[in-house]
């Protein structure tokens, strides 16, 4: 009796642990089937920020902001390049007044040094050659052309007659050389040398002129022609009567009754550099 009933004991709690077995199982499955798997295998990307550039920066730099960034440093350039503009213009004119100033000169043997003596006075002798006259014009009078302290440096037009300038070949005496001569104005009436007989200086004379450079062409100015010259072309003028091209325009004191009225030398330097750099 008492084995059977140690057997029967023995077998309950052989099930009973069975049962507890099979229900830790079933919790096992339920918590694999509920609880999340992490795969360490393919972590979860992190987002990475540039910090070097803001936000905003690339937008910042418009074409409207650029123009207006342009505006001020290019017055500046200008205003700068006019201040030394205005600068190289009163040394340019100052030294024109001490070329006016200075007593005439006599022509230097070395032509070339002509290309730095404009509006130099330099004293020449020798005789002219009339059949050979050039004409340029028309032209104005100008009035007190070589008064350097009178204001005769920046001389004006009368703008009551009009004329031309009579250019005349002159033989040098202390050399074998014939340079170019302004003599001055002709009113057109008295263009013709028949005219004005009595203004055809004979023999040797002194006279006093100022040293003039080539003149570049004008724009929409016609080319010289043969008969009546428009600009002063000193190679071309040189040609046509077989003389150097120096071409000297005489001073008031060299004219003559009767002849050209001299002193036609005119001088306009416009210095507004200060206007623009104000403006600038």
């Amino acid at each position: 009796m008492w084995k059977v009933k140690s057997l029967s004991f023995l077998s309950r709690n052989i099930n009973s642990h069975e049962n507890h077995h099979l229900m830790l199982k079933c919790w096992k499955r339920k918590l694999s089937s509920t609880t999340p798997r992490f795969n360490q295998s393919h972590p979860t990307p992190r987002r990475k920020y540039d910090l070097s550039v803001a936000p905003d920066s690339a937008s910042s730099f418009t074409l409207p902001s650029l123009v207006f960034l342009l505006i001020p440093v290019t017055a500046f350039g200008l205003g700068t390049w006019q201040v030394k503009r205005r600068k190289w213009k009163l040394e340019l004119i100052e030294n024109l007044a001490k070329r006016f100033n200075a007593p005439p000169q006599n022509l230097p043997y070395d032509l070339s040094e002509l290309n730095e003596m404009e509006y130099s006075s330099v004293r020449v002798k020798g005789r002219f050659d009339h059949s050979q006259e050039l004409y340029m014009g028309p032209r104005s009078l100008l009035v007190g052309g070589d008064a350097a302290g009178q204001g005769g440096m920046f001389s004006q037009s009368s703008g009551s007659q009009t004329g031309y300038l009579v250019i005349t070949p002159f033989h040098l005496a202390d050399r074998d050389l014939t340079i170019l001569v302004n003599r001055g104005w002709v009113p057109a009436k008295m263009k013709n040398p028949e005219q004005r007989k009595h203004g055809q200086v004979e023999g040797e004379v002194e006279l006093v002129g100022l040293v003039r450079l080539n003149e570049t062409r004008p724009t929409f100015t016609p080319k010289n022609s043969a008969n009546t010259l428009l600009y002063r072309d000193l190679e071309q003028m040189a040609e046509m009567v077989g003389a150097a091209p120096v071409y000297l325009e005489a001073t008031e004191s060299s004219s003559v009754p009767g002849g050209p009225i001299g002193g036609q030398t005119r001088i306009s330097l416009r210095n507004e550099h200060m206007s623009y750099i104000i403006t600038w």
